[in-house]
């Protein structure tokens, strides 16, 4: 690759220029992630200095450009050269938290979706389910075993079960004396689970055994895509719903459970990277009467949005179908149902954002798989 490197005037700001792409490097922040093996140990990849010992007027003394490696000298005496590819990755990188998503409305034409077994046993079809959940934010699987314990193995292949005040996988379906509104046969909101909680659970694992002859279908909205068209449309309202902090509880006589967070929480760049939504749980505080006002519009105009069929995808599992959703994305409710002449029985489990995560970066390098959206 050819590319140029040229210093400030004080050497403490680097400037590299490869083809169209400029980056600038701060000479303390290239000192510390020096590549060598004095700086980090070449096992582990962890640094090895303390970083916050580094004099913060640490400057670079010398550049050579040679080749495909940048060479440098630094005013504390260290020498160390970067693979300038490696180091232009790392530079001025936005976390743009849609870049590599899919967003979509009603008008989704096909379902993403994977094979159960094949998920199972093969590596590259693991990562492909798992690059679909994170383009779409949901995949469906397809011929899972309808045993108590059917989805298990595959939840053991990603990452592992997040345990809750409830156990481990729970059983979803119509009981007497229900502790929970999901144990009734009534419809349910969109919504997201356990805002409750902290950390919240990052991926539902919903899986089918039975499902009522009428009724009790899911639907599915992108919460990414929500909160675009009401920045679009209504960006005060939007606004408002990422500012205004919202409290979720749930007690019951072995739990007491709360947390809070705006309806949509925005990363350092400002960029939506999750949602919540859960009309059973919320608890918004006695704020001003002037500022709820304000909340409760906003929270009125989102909320005719995620019921909406301009934005609601609608699909019925059947026996051995499995649902995996992200928790942080996407809202999902249900339809009512009705269980004369059929029963409905769900089996869900949770597992976490970083043990997900990590599988499929894992499986990604591993394969040798770049960065790209995957269709349906």
């Amino acid at each position: 690759m050819s590319f140029q490197a040229t210093l400030d005037s004080d050497n403490r700001r680097l400037t590299v220029q490869a083809g169209d792409q400029q980056h600038q490097f701060a000479a303390l922040w290239l000192r510390e992630n020096a590549p060598d093996d004095d700086t980090r140990d070449p096992q582990t990849t962890q640094r090895l200095i303390d970083s916050a010992r580094l004099p913060l007027d640490v400057s670079v003394t010398r550049v050579v450009c040679n080749k495909s490696r940048l060479e440098l000298a630094f005013s504390d005496g260290h020498e160390t050269a970067f693979d300038i590819a490696t180091l232009l990755g790392q530079g001025n990188v936005k976390h743009d938290v849609l870049s590599d998503r899919l967003l979509w409305d009603s008008s989704l034409e096909s379902i993403p979706e994977t094979d159960f077994e094949a998920a199972l046993t093969d590596d590259h079809a693991l990562g492909v389910m798992l690059e679909q959940l994170r383009c779409f934010g949901f995949v469906r699987v397809r011929g899972v075993p309808t045993t108590m314990d059917g989805m298990e193995p595959l939840i053991k292949r990603v990452g592992p079960q997040r345990h809750t005040n409830w156990g481990g996988i729970a059983d979803v379906r119509s009981v007497a004396n229900a502790y929970d509104l999901t144990m009734t046969q009534r419809g349910l909101e969109p919504h997201t689970d356990n805002p409750y909680r902290d950390p919240i659970p990052g991926y539902i694992w919903l899986h089918c055994l039975r499902n009522a002859s009428e009724g009790g279908d899911s639907t599915l909205v992108d919460g990414y895509m929500a909160a675009q068209r009401l920045a679009e449309r209504h960006p005060q309202a939007y606004k408002t719903l990422t500012e205004t902090p919202v409290h979720f509880r749930y007690k019951d006589d072995q739990a007491h459970l709360e947390s809070e967070g705006p309806l949509i929480e925005l990363n350092y760049d400002n960029q939506p990277f999750r949602v919540r939504y859960n009309n059973r749980t919320e608890c918004i505080p006695a704020l001003d009467p002037e500022q709820l006002e304000q909340y409760y519009a906003a929270r009125h105009i989102f909320y005719a949005m995620i019921t909406s069929d301009e934005l609601t995808v609608r699909l019925k599992l059947g026996e051995g179908d499995m649902l995996i959703m992200d928790n942080y994305r996407l809202f999902h409710g249900r339809t009512a149902y009705q269980l004369a002449g059929g029963e409905r029985h769900m089996r869900q489990g949770y597992v976490d954002r970083d043990s997900t995560q990590s599988r499929r970066l894992t499986l990604r390098r591993q394969q040798g798989i770049e960065s790209q959206k995957v269709s349906a």
